[in-house]
């Protein structure tokens, strides 16, 4: 569902130029929730920005569903962000103006669907991450976890592939922490969204049903046992 290929993205000039991606090449099924681990500064923001079309690389190839694309400008990529790829992020970003289910529809309004289409998918969403109940409920109103479930709701509604989740769980407690990895697991297993994480808990990356270690510019592993004999 997702293949990328040769992926490459530096930054800077000259004697000063920084290499980040040297040569990325990774898959993702429909339906896999696969966890992304590496140090600090290895890149892994940065190939989830390319593969979410908020920045273009050096070189290289992405195809998710319909799309392909990878040095394309992020002004080319606007079908892709509204119908390819949900977002999930560890400050939420939800409006503390607005009700969680008007934070859902809102996204979905942004992306073209009329008013009452999107209020419709946006309930579907909210029941769909268990929070059918809260929908008239701010972001002040719920807890961590209820907020990231929003955030989570606002990101799969609209029927988009994948997810992209950036250290999802880094603002939540261990039980909140525990119950946003469930509820990735069903989505993937159940409805077949794929999920890309990047996180540095190894304990929730061991969760899912792929690790991949990114460092010195390249995907190191492929598998949980190899990115942990790789670390070690």
């Amino acid at each position: 569902m997702l293949r990328v290929e040769d992926l490459r993205k530096g930054f800077g000039s000259g004697a000063t130029r920084l290499e980040v991606l040297e040569g990325i090449d990774l898959e993702v099924k429909p339906g896999e929730l696969v966890a992304l681990m590496g140090p600090s500064g290895c890149g892994k923001s940065t190939l989830l920005n390319i593969i979410g079309g908020l920045l273009e690389a050096d070189a290289g190839s992405i195809d998710l569903a319909e799309f392909h694309f990878g040095m394309d400008h992020p002004r080319n990529l606007v079908e892709l962000r509204r119908h390819g790829v949900g977002w999930v992020f560890q400050d939420f970003h939800l409006l503390d103006h607005l009700s969680a289910l008007d934070n859902v529809a809102l996204a979905l309004e942004l992306s073209g669907l009329e008013s009452s289409a999107a209020e419709e998918e946006a309930r579907t969403a909210l029941d769909r991450v268990g929070l059918g109940d809260r929908e008239t409920f701010k972001p002040d109103e719920l807890s961590g976890g209820q907020r990231q479930r929003v955030a989570i709701a606002r990101a799969i509604a609209g029927s988009r592939p994948l997810l992209l989740a950036d250290e999802p769980t880094g603002n939540l407690d261990i039980k909140s922490g525990k119950e946003t990895l469930e509820l990735f697991k069903e989505l993937c297993h159940e409805d077949a969204i794929s999920v890309l994480m990047v996180t540095h808990d190894p304990v929730l990356a061991s969760k899912a049903d792929r690790m991949l270690l990114l460092r010195d510019g390249k995907v190191a592993a492929s598998d949980i046992k190899e990115a942990w004999w790789s670390e070690a």
